[in-house]
């Protein structure tokens, strides 16, 4: 059972890191795109890919991964760093959605500045691949490296070590 769910997360995580790495890489390559037919193209690769294949694997990612912290029972410090840089990859996918959705409204990434008009300027999409790389690196090094983070406890606030009443 463990291995079959973990088969299932690793999959969905690659999908799903592939979505992270494409999606920003197609903003960029197809960002300005002038002719109609190649702004066309560059819609639907970016809303298919990104409605159609990274959502539903990072679904499957998450799912799998939350049915494997109960069937195998880690509950260890590195693991809710690794979460922390999940939750990092969840925000970074929201953020790609974002940036897919104004491309379609406002047409250009990063418009023309006219002068006295201050519109809407698309961050730049490498930075959205930027912070997507990040995270997934250091979840791919807290779950092959599984350090010991004992130290960390040295430096937390007491209240995050004690429970707060809700144990028997």
């Amino acid at each position: 059972m463990i291995a079959a769910l973990n088969a299932v997360h690793v999959a969905a995580m690659l999908c799903w890191c592939a979505g992270l790495i494409a999606l920003p890489l197609m903003l960029i390559a197809y960002g300005h795109a002038r002719r109609q037919v190649r702004y066309s193209e560059f819609r639907l690769l970016t809303h298919y890919g990104y409605v159609g294949f990274a959502t539903p694997a990072a679904v499957i990612a998450v799912a799998a991964g939350t049915a494997l912290i109960f069937a195998a029972g880690v509950f260890d410090l590195w693991f809710a760093a690794k979460l922390a840089f999940v939750s990092g990859m969840a925000l970074t996918h929201a953020w790609i959605g974002h940036l897919i959705e104004q491309s379609g409204e406002k047409r250009h990434l990063r418009p023309p500045a006219r002068p006295g008009h201050r519109g809407y300027r698309m961050p730049w999409p490498a930075l959205a691949l930027a912070a997507g790389m990040s995270c997934m690196i250091a979840v791919l090094w807290l779950v092959l490296a599984k350090p010991d983070l004992g130290w960390l406890r040295d430096h937390l606030p007491g209240f995050m070590l004690t429970p707060r009443g809700q144990l028997p």
